[in-house]
């Protein structure tokens, strides 16, 4: 259970021509990936609820202080994605370092964490398409809106047939999927800019004050709804103040939750060494500063008790009196999310095709294309199975169960480098870790504090996903593990 793969086994496995990825894609593609998918439902829904109901203008702390924790990560991330270029992000650095029963743990939890997050996304996609359908009155029947809009069946084809148009842009090769979501990203970020530089004429000094609104207890219940912190240690975390601040991000950790899916296609990288951790991390530090000044403005522009929770940036426009540009914002949005929906099934595919590629799942999907070499049976298969979900999804409190399951793969990644560092000294690494072991304890510490401030019932939901991932690990990957085979 606790064999590792060596990193040179790894990589070895990548030039067996049946089994090869494609090298395509630079430094710029992985930052445009990265940036791609960070940018999101976070920034264009999560600011608004957050200075409402958590951290007032604060909110902008609150992004850099979950910032902090994700870049914390990303140099742990950049170290193992530059020393194993391998496709497969976290479960790949933990067979290398911790061991197969943890790197299935961590698979399977990651194929959990893309699958809800594509389909997730793919639901709130559908929901700003249909807006804007609405406002030139085009409107969709109940039956094909999904199961939120309709009153008995429903099924939301616009979901559906987006995910499926993805799936095939990601068949045909990644470097059309880097051109696609260059033009997205283009398309996003002016939307983002126009946030920032038309909403800094209509900021009010007064919409500042108070910055840190005084605390006040936050109404978390006492049952399955409170945070684990509280339920453990009796901590109770208030909204506004400084504690505030913290509390505000567990929940826009949310808007960051994507960096490490860059690290998922370090086998496509040409120059994996050099151009993954610029990718990973340069991503990273666009995306918070992004998130940063939309704060600002949006909580300059409209006090913070105002803020609207759905749509807080287009109604921030329209309290001024400029419903233009909220229209504006609701398209960028809209052709936003395409990429965040894309990377996200992009990122599980390769999971689950270094998974298949080392005997833990069925062999038969770890074949590349044989003309455009992309892992083409995972690709379909996952796509039409998430285009079902999406299909069929009501957009629930989902998203504390991707947030869980991101965390739990970077606290995996923090002790992989310690690991990994002690037990091979030997590994040329490109890029190396800083302040090793204090970072990645750092790393460690932060990521386990935002998951204890994460609700009970998020906590029972994953070791119920876990449970039943051990559970298939022992049926199926332990006895058609090449490791374990090549061992016998």
């Amino acid at each position: 259970m606790f064999r590792t793969k060596s990193v040179e086994q790894s990589i070895l496995d990548t030039e067996e021509p049946e089994h090869a990825l494609k090298k395509s894609l630079s430094a710029l593609d992985l930052t445009v990936f990265g940036v791609g998918v960070i940018i999101g439902t976070g920034i264009f829904v999560l600011t608004g609820k957050v200075a409402k109901e958590t951290a007032g203008p604060a909110t902008a702390f609150a992004f850099i202080a979950a910032g902090v924790v994700c870049a914390l990560a990303a140099l742990c991330y950049a170290e193992f994605a530059s020393t194993v270029p391998v496709a497969g992000s976290a479960y790949t650095f933990s067979y290398a370092s911790l061991g197969e029963l943890v790197a299935w743990i961590i698979g399977w939890d990651l194929v959990l964490e893309f699958a809800l997050g594509t389909a997730v996304v793919a639901v709130g996609w559908s929901g700003y398409v249909r807006s804007l359908m609405d406002n030139v009155n085009w409107t969709m029947p109940e039956a094909l809106s999904g199961p939120d809009a309709a009153e008995g069946f429903g099924f939301d084809v616009l979901a559906f047939v987006l995910v499926l148009i993805l799936t095939v842009i990601l068949v045909v090769g990644m470097k059309l999927s880097a051109r696609v979501t260059a033009v997205v990203v283009a398309i996003k970020l002016g939307v983002v800019f126009i946030v920032i530089i038309a909403g800094a004429f209509f900021i009010k000094a007064d919409n500042y004050k108070p910055f840190i609104p005084p605390a006040e207890k936050q109404p978390t219940g006492s049952g399955w709804d409170a945070p684990l912190v509280q339920l453990i240690f009796g901590y109770e975390p208030t909204n506004f103040g400084i504690m505030g601040i913290f509390t505000a991000a567990s929940i826009v950790f949310f808007a960051f939750i994507g960096f490490d899916v860059v690290a998922t296609a370090a086998e496509e990288t040409k120059l994996p060494q050099r151009d993954m951790p610029r990718g990973i991390l340069g991503s990273l530090i666009i995306c918070t500063v992004l998130y940063v000044a939309v704060s600002i403005v949006v909580t300059g522009m409209q006090h913070y008790s105002e803020l609207s929770v759905s749509a807080p940036l287009a109604d921030a426009f329209k309290a001024v009196g400029h419903p233009f540009y909220a229209g504006v914002i609701s398209f960028g949005a809209a052709v936003g999310l395409t990429t965040v929906c894309m990377i996200l099934l992009l990122g599980q595919t390769r999971v689950f095709f270094a998974m298949s590629r080392d005997g833990l799942l069925p062999r038969f999907f770890s074949r590349t294309h044989p003309r455009f070499k992309t892992p083409y049976r995972p690709t379909i298969l996952l796509g039409v199975v998430i285009a079902i979900i999406a299909g069929f999804t009501s957009i629930d409190e989902l998203a504390t169960l991707v947030n869980i399951g991101t965390l739990f793969a970077f606290v995996v990644v923090a002790l992989g480098v310690l690991v990994l560092r002690r037990t091979r000294p030997d590994l040329p690494r490109a890029f190396r870790t800083p302040w090793v072991p204090v970072l990645p304890i750092a790393s460690v510490a932060a990521s386990v504090w935002l998951m204890l401030n994460l609700p009970a019932e998020t906590w029972a939901r994953f070791a119920g996903w876990m449970a039943l991932g051990v559970l298939v690990y022992f049926l199926y990957g332990r006895s058609h593990s090449r490791l374990g085979r090549e061992g016998r």
